[in-house]
């Protein structure tokens, strides 16, 4: 079975105020106890604090961000001191150094003028503000990592949120792991097979698309695909889940085996999938009965997907 963990550390960049570390503008934090105490265990934490390693203080001057969206100043709210050409510059030494880290995602501070993903406050010459800006940090790491999934950490207040970016984690982790070990179309083949309903769970255009891309993989050259899979492979996890998709690619791996279950089993299942349905139940419920099934009748192919166990059953995401 594919492991739904990276033998290599899965390292996550964080912003450090995150972590409790007292780094931002008022020398105070915003420790997120999820990230500090329940994903910190199954994942390393690389802490970034792009205003005070590229040389402010703590406490210091807030700061804003001041002009067009698509080319925002990093200006002193009081002062006016202009700060853009020192962080773009700190941004673009911190990223290269982040690359030898090989980093499965990043978790941003949100609202932050450095930090934020969207949504970020930008004000215009007037001081009137409008929310479409990127922090100058984070818009420079995801320049140059357009496949390292990203979140804010407001947004993984979110259950779905959280799930969907925590999923993406450990895939980029698998898929980056599975790069290092000489990668081969055969390999690549199983590779797609193991994530088959994982990824229908998110999209089928992009599953059939992928199956389309390893059916006809001697046309390409090996890295070429190694890229163009892992494009489609990342673009496809982004794609939400419904509890509709859940449902249906439950019912399609019960099919796998529903001729072997007794008409009280079948029964049972489709009682269980219809209240999943319903909303009266969590995802856990029916996949833990699917598993369940998997594993006394011993389906080899449906216990190799990465679906059933895409995370740690620790962080509990598919309990809400």
């Amino acid at each position: 079975m594919m492991s739904t963990t990276s033998p290599l550390p899965i390292r996550i960049g964080i912003s450090r105020c995150l972590l409790g570390e007292k780094v931002r503008y008022d020398g105070g934090h915003k420790r997120d106890s999820f990230l500090a105490d329940t994903l910190g265990r199954h994942v390393e934490w690389v802490p970034v604090c792009p205003e005070v390693e590229a040389g402010l203080g703590t406490p210091r001057e807030a700061m804003r961000l001041v002009g067009q969206p698509e080319a925002p100043r990093l200006l002193t709210v009081t002062s006016g001191l202009d700060h853009t050409h020192m962080m773009e510059r700190f941004s673009h030494h911190r990223v290269r150094e982040l690359k030898t880290l090989d980093l499965s995602g990043y978790v941003f501070k949100q609202g932050s003028p450095s930090c934020g993903v969207e949504r970020v406050r930008i004000y215009h010459e007037q001081g009137m503000p409008t929310r479409n800006g990127v922090g100058l940090f984070a818009r420079i790491f995801q320049e140059r990592f357009p496949l390292v999934p990203v979140e804010e950490e407001g947004r993984l207040a979110d259950p779905s949120l959280r799930d969907n970016f925590l999923e993406r984690v450990f895939s980029y982790a698998r898929w980056r792991e599975w790069q290092r070990h000489r990668p081969t179309r055969r390999g690549l083949a199983v590779f797609h097979t193991a994530h088959k309903f994982l990824l229908l769970a998110h999209s089928r255009p992009h599953y059939e698309q992928l199956g389309r891309l390893v059916g006809n993989a001697k046309r390409y050259r090996p890295t070429d695909l190694t890229q163009a899979y892992g494009r489609l492979f990342m673009e496809a996890l982004r794609v939400k889940t419904t509890v509709r998709k859940h449902a249906n690619v439950l019912q399609h791996m019960v099919g796998f085996f529903k001729s072997r279950l007794s008409a009280a089993e079948r029964e049972e299942w489709q009682e269980v999938l219809h209240d999943y349905h319903r909303g009266l139940t969590p995802l856990i419920v029916p996949l833990t009965l699917v598993k369940h099934y998997v594993r006394r009748l011993e389906i080899r192919y449906l216990a190799d997907q990465v679906y059933l166990s895409p995370h740690p059953k620790e962080l509990m995401l598919r309990n809400h």
